[in-house]
């Protein structure tokens, strides 16, 4: 098999490709995972993996077979770091941290897709841009944010800087017109926004907000940086094993097959903490409802 670069692997991963890929680095090679399923890459928020440190959490990826990260701050940030803490964390962070996360996941086979950073209300400049930096020194052309619709002006500017987009990620509060949850509200944070700002839209989320995924999909796919796949009910009801909720999770899935849009689909695991689950196990069956939604 022939080697190809980093980068040319990453293209033809998102393109559909079969099989495992070859990469070579320095005189090693490397497979990539491949997990996509019928044109359609299929990989994994590392939140699903909150249990464990970040060695694990790449293990666990090779043993579920999921090939793309969408990376969870929280396998970033070293545990001894208080919450009140890290803001000046990711300010002083040298770049070789980020190079060495990116080396163990190269390491194992894991594309590294996009950054998870937070840009929520009373964020500094500095710490808006210590995001980017960070980004930037993985490698990664994109970060997904849990933030406040009025920040995402302060946002673009660094976003614009770093040629780095950014998807803003919803919840399900509707009561708070400065939290992301319904079209309205992406749709306010992008108007007069540069090309750089875009949507993390979470289907899960998105439809116990009451909206229609499948709808929010066709009319902004282009603006739409990953998906997170996860299932609620309607009316901000309770997360639940992919199939037993309201979210209509195969007909986004299959919208994106039939539509060759390469839109990342990354499994959100989210409904076991209160059941004291097996991760991975869990993560394994989530994984396989996704290969046989688009496989039928």
């Amino acid at each position: 098999m022939a080697l190809i670069s980093r980068r040319d692997a990453g293209k033809l991963l998102i393109g559909g490709s079969a099989g495992l890929l070859a990469v070579s680095r320095k005189g090693w090679s490397v497979p990539y995972i491949d997990s996509v399923v019928r044109g359609v890459q299929i990989g994994a928020q590392s939140y699903s993996f909150r249990d464990m440190g970040l060695d694990a959490c790449i293990e666990a990826f090779k043993t579920v077979g999921l090939g793309e990260c969408e990376l969870f701050d929280g396998h970033v940030v070293p545990s001894n770091v208080k919450w009140k803490e890290q803001e000046k964390w990711w300010i002083s962070a040298p770049a070789s941290a980020f190079h060495d996360i990116r080396t163990k996941f190269d390491n194992g086979g894991v594309r590294i897709y996009a950054l998870t950073y937070a840009f929520r209300k009373g964020v500094t400049d500095a710490g808006i841009e210590a995001g980017f930096k960070a980004a930037q020194a993985l490698g990664v052309k994109y970060i997904t944010s849990s933030s406040n619709v009025s920040v995402a002006p302060r946002v673009d500017q660094y976003a614009q800087k770093y040629k780095i987009m950014v998807g803003f990620h919803g919840h399900d509060d509707t009561r708070d017109p400065d939290e992301f949850s319904t079209a309205e509200t992406f749709a306010r944070a992008m108007k007069g926004a540069s090309q750089y700002i875009g949507v993390n839209l979470d289907i899960g989320h998105f439809v116990a907000a009451n909206g229609d995924p499948v709808v929010y999909i066709r009319e902004h796919h282009q603006k739409i940086v990953t998906l997170h796949i996860k299932d609620r009910r309607k009316n901000h009801g309770a997360n639940l094993p992919l199939g037993q909720g309201d979210t209509p999770i195969k007909e986004v899935l299959c919208l994106l097959r039939d539509n060759k849009w390469k839109i990342p689909a990354n499994i959100e695991y989210e409904y076991g903490d209160d059941k004291h689950l097996d991760t991975i196990a869990e993560v394994k069956k989530c994984y396989a409802y996704c290969r046989e939604a688009l496989e039928s």
